[in-house]
């Protein structure tokens, strides 16, 4: 059955309305262009009126719509001679996040991305994209791999966060996940990172210390979910659309503070609506991005790295001249 969100159901009506007209002038010979073309018309109107002005919320409810893209979609579209790596090397594997060699374009690439599942068994067993510490040790391990074999790096990002079960932090979640921040960001090859769908709090960064950070058009970056915001600030997950507000979640929010470095636009209605169209506006974007980073060499990779991160936060007074405050 399809998901269809509230604030898109009257414009999926309409379309709907207008497939039966053109089944019923197919069908039975009746000349129904005037009242299709007017239908047209008034769909388009509502479409840009609808998706114009999305609210933070909204966004996000797109940001997790199950019928999105996921890494492997995009690996399997873009990607060839893919070979993936398991285990941690230390006893244990995470089928949240996928990881391995690959070729882009015909260039030799690392690839690591959260992956979510289509139903509830495949769900389970991805954790419904929520990595445990030996998923990020995994990741890490690729890393490493790619910075051995200088191959540059891209990451798919897709997690509500990192799981925050008593095992997982039994096995060091928080450790898992500060160690990959420090080793991504002393690596010496290119990184290249793309929010595809949510990305969630430290379980996001862990796999987000990029040289360039994409985002798609509806994807959501934060330093929280916006349930868990609203838990904590108002004592009901209810107020979450507030709280996504006050999170500045959106790619627009993320661009302007200078958090991601392009927003990549998504087909009419949303990635899921057109996975074809997705893919290849990702393709694009990614490329472009990727060819401008193969020109770096390792000290310039990891210094331009390293500066990006370093202006994120600082405000400048007109106050005082423009002058820097760090908070």
């Amino acid at each position: 059955m399809e998901l269809i969100l509230d604030f898109e159901r009257p414009v999926i009506e309409l379309y709907k309305r207008i497939d039966s007209l053109k089944a019923l002038e197919r069908d039975e010979g009746i000349d129904l262009s005037s009242a299709i073309q007017q239908l047209q018309e008034q769909a388009a109107r509502l479409h840009e009126q609808v998706f114009s002005s999305l609210t933070s919320w909204q966004r996000a409810q797109l940001a997790r719509h199950p019928r999105r893209p996921y890494t492997m979609d995009y690996v399997s579209a873009l990607f060839t001679d893919f070979d993936e790596v398991h285990g941690d090397r230390a006893g244990h594997d995470d089928c949240s996040i996928i990881t391995g060699m690959a070729r882009y374009r015909g260039q030799p690439v690392a690839l690591i991305g959260h992956q979510k599942g289509r139903n509830t068994k495949e769900n389970i067993r991805r954790n419904f994209g929520m990595p445990r510490p030996e998923g990020y040790r995994k990741a890490l391990r690729v890393m490493k791999y790619a910075e051995r074999f200088s191959r540059p790096i891209i990451t798919f990002i897709d997690t509500p966060g990192a799981f925050p079960g008593i095992e997982a932090e039994a096995r060091g979640q928080a450790e898992a996940i500060a160690r990959n921040i420090m080793e991504m960001a002393t690596l010496n090859v290119p990184v290249l990172c793309v929010v595809i769908g949510e990305g969630g709090s430290g379980g996001a960064l862990a796999l987000g210390v990029g040289n360039r950070v994409l985002m798609l058009q509806n994807a959501i970056y934060s330093v929280i979910t916006p349930e868990g915001c609203a838990a904590i600030l108002w004592r009901d997950r209810a107020e979450a659309p507030r709280a996504a507000e006050a999170l500045r979640v959106t790619a627009a929010d993320c661009l302007r503070f200078g958090v991601a470095d392009e927003i990549i636009a998504e087909p009419a209605g949303g990635a899921h609506r057109n996975h074809k169209e997705a893919i290849a506006n990702l393709d694009e974007a990614l490329w472009r991005h990727f060819e401008a980073l193969l020109e770096m060499d390792h000290s310039t990779a990891r210094a331009d790295r390293h500066d990006r991160f370093r202006v994120l936060g600082e405000l400048h007074d007109p106050a005082s001249n423009g002058a820097m405050v760090r908070h």
